[in-house]
């Protein structure tokens, strides 16, 4: 059997599983809540990788496992429509909601309420980071040195959208310059229409020069040095583009 791993190094997930540790031979019900894509369910899988799993949204077999088994995990539980039906006497149940909401609504039936962080709550953030980004250039077969950081990455949607936001600046990062060209050659076959496409697409070369320039230089004076700009023409790009 493959072993479940939930990496963390945060003290927030430690005092959770301390907390669901010593409930293991206890017959009380604990809940775990928290916005999708965070690890409730691999963290569970970890601490009790021999358990019985039922899913909330089919409700007639959460019933029927309620009535076979005194030891129980039960994922989406958000999806529950009638909690009153539910009898968790003398059951030991760990559920998993994907809501932060509507604790009051669950207060009668757990013991304990935990909250698992969002990745942008996270202290370990950058252990998440190291270890996907080692993942994907494994995969992809890839070689970059650039670092990426947390300030560049996508955390909407937690371990989903950092994920592909790590792919994608892997995949970014291997571009040579034919490889740009003919990227953006076929975004702009499909897009060019109208009577002042020149102008509306001026940006996708402009803002992305502009940006990288006041990144790596600092000073909107040295920028329009080495860009050959008048000062006064870069600052109205700079508007223009609402470049901050």
């Amino acid at each position: 059997m493959k072993t479940v791993q939930f990496l963390s190094n945060s003290p927030q997930i430690d005092k959770i599983t301390k907390g669901l540790t010593l409930t293991r031979s206890l017959f009380v019900s604990s809940l775990l809540m928290g916005e999708k894509h965070t690890g409730k369910k691999t963290f569970i899988k970890m601490l009790f990788p021999n358990a019985i799993y039922v899913d909330a949204s089919q409700e007639q077999e959460l019933i029927l496992a309620l009535e076979q088994y005194d030891k129980l995990i039960i994922y989406n539980f958000e999806k529950v429509q009638y909690i009153e039906k539910l009898n968790f006497e003398h059951k030991r149940i760990i559920a998993i909601a994907n809501t932060t909401k509507n604790q009051q609504k669950f207060n009668s039936h757990f013991a304990f309420i935990y909250k698992m962080p969002s990745l942008q709550e996270r202290e370990d953030l950058k252990l998440l980071i190291d270890y996907f980004t080692k993942e994907i250039k494994e995969k992809l077969m890839i070689e970059v040195s650039t670092p990426i950081t947390k300030e560049s990455l996508d955390l909407s949607h937690n371990i989903k959208s950092l994920k592909a936001s790590i792919s994608k600046q892997l995949i970014l990062q291997t571009l040579n310059k034919e490889e740009i060209e003919e990227r953006l050659y076929q975004y702009l076959f499909q897009e060019i229409e109208g009577n002042n496409a020149y102008r509306e697409h001026l940006g996708l070369y402009e803002r992305p020069l502009i940006e990288a320039g006041l990144q790596k230089y600092k000073s909107q004076l040295k920028l329009a040095g080495v860009l050959g700009l008048n000062r006064n023409t870069l600052r109205k790009k700079i508007q223009e583009y609402d470049i901050s």
